[in-house]
């Protein structure tokens, strides 16, 4: 008689947890909440999904933020070949972006799901939809699955692969702590991850919409560099957002309780050294001598951006360009080099990319899945303990962890 075995969420963790575990002559039922497979998926890279990355283990490894050693036997056990060979092999046709990031080529996240379904039927696996699991008990050996529907169902082995507590709205409501915490297990503190951030400035609002390219930006907290790093970044009416605001919030939401205060500096032109804008803007303050200040930084700034460099600058917008002084200038350029926003706060973890904390890995083997402290039990994917910047870096720990899972339960 096969073993029954029940996996809990249809994201990709569980996905890949339910055809390997059935690949293994299981009988494996895969329970789903919503009306379809994937829900997150569908929306991750505004509705493209970067499935994955090109780069090598070590370089996942490099990215992952929270308990690198944890995923050391998953990512190298299962890696972005093997899932992009599954996905190739169910249909998909996958090509290579900016920073090594791999997408379908139709760049459709519902091409994925469709691949993956594939999968999941070739490999038997049971699929079912619109059934909620309320509490998950063990006894005797054997796993109850209680339902919302108050229908109950017995397993000789339980994965969970409920995903966090981002994007509530695709069913990731952080069920999974619960059931975790109801088996004895302890969940670390839950936070946003790849989130943006508020900041005490009020002037943010008047750049909404605002994207600066080629820029860098720096977090202290109190007087120690935190995070630095280079790229694209967006203004909205709370704050920042954007590529490199999302890192950020991944290296610093550690620190968010602490006291000291967390300020960041955004250097508008990285490129150039303080004297190399400052022989710039001495060329276009030439070209446009005779014109207000405010008409001579058009080929420097943005013109959204123009009016508050000026008004942090203590100068008068409607300065003649002749008048400026050398003081003027000076301050002119360290606004430019080191714009300061005073960080208030990340935005709540319902608007995060993924969550940051859950199930302690140190009550989970990493070569297994396997509960360390109920036998028979599996983790995989967002609900453990384990997070990584933005690349594709994190759907492929989901992927990692659920093959673990799958080919171990």
């Amino acid at each position: 008689m096969k073993e029954k075995v029940a996996v809990i969420g249809g994201g990709p963790a569980g996905i890949i947890a339910a055809g390997f575990a059935s690949s293994r002559n299981k009988e494996v039922k895969l329970f789903e909440k919503n009306n379809k497979l994937g829900k997150k998926l569908f929306i991750t890279g505004k509705g493209r999904c970067n499935i994955t990355n090109n780069a090598d283990v070590e370089t996942f490894l490099d990215n992952v933020t929270t308990n690198k050693d944890f995923l050391y036997s998953a990512l190298y056990s299962y890696t972005n070949r093997d899932i992009l060979a599954l996905l190739n092999k169910c249909g998909l046709k996958t090509k290579v972006e900016r920073g090594g990031r791999i997408f379908p080529v139709s760049d459709k996240s519902s091409d994925i799901i469709k691949a993956f379904e594939k999968f999941l039927i070739e490999k038997n696996v049971d699929i079912i939809l619109n059934k909620e699991v309320n509490k998950v008990s063990h006894r005797d050996g054997f796993f109850t699955l209680t339902f919302k529907d108050s229908s109950s169902e017995n397993f000789d082995k339980v994965i969970i692969a409920t995903g966090g507590k981002s994007y509530p709205i695709t069913g990731s409501t952080g069920d999974g702590y619960k059931f975790a915490k109801d088996l004895g297990h302890s969940t670390i503190a839950l936070k946003p991850g790849l989130v943006p951030c508020e900041t005490k400035e009020k002037w943010v609002r008047d750049l909404q919409g605002l994207t600066l390219k080629n820029i860098s930006i720096s977090a202290y907290i109190g007087n120690k560099k935190t995070y630095e790093n280079f790229g694209e970044m967006l203004f909205t009416h709370f704050g920042l957002t954007g590529p490199i605001i999302l890192t950020m919030s991944n290296i610093i939401n550690k620190h968010v309780s602490a006291k000291e205060e967390i300020i960041l500096y955004i250097d508008l032109k990285p490129a150039l050294s303080f004297e190399k804008l400052d022989n710039r803007i001495l060329k276009d303050f030439d070209k446009y001598n005779n014109k207000q200040i405010k008409n001579g930084l058009k080929d420097l700034l943005p013109q959204k951006l123009i009016p508050i460099i000026l008004r942090l600058s203590n100068i008068n917008e409607s300065q003649y360009i002749n008048q400026i002084t050398k003081e003027e200038r000076i301050r002119l350029i360290e606004n430019i080099k080191k714009l300061k926003l005073n960080f208030l706060k990340f935005r709540p973890i319902e608007e995060a990319i993924i969550t940051s904390g859950g199930i302690s890995t140190l009550e989970i083997n990493p070569s297994t899945m396997e509960s360390k402290l109920v036998k028979g039990l599996f983790f995989a994917g967002e609900v453990i303990d384990v997070d990584s910047l933005t690349g594709g870096y994190n759907l492929q720990n989901a992927y990692s962890t659920g093959y673990l899972a799958g080919i171990n339960c």
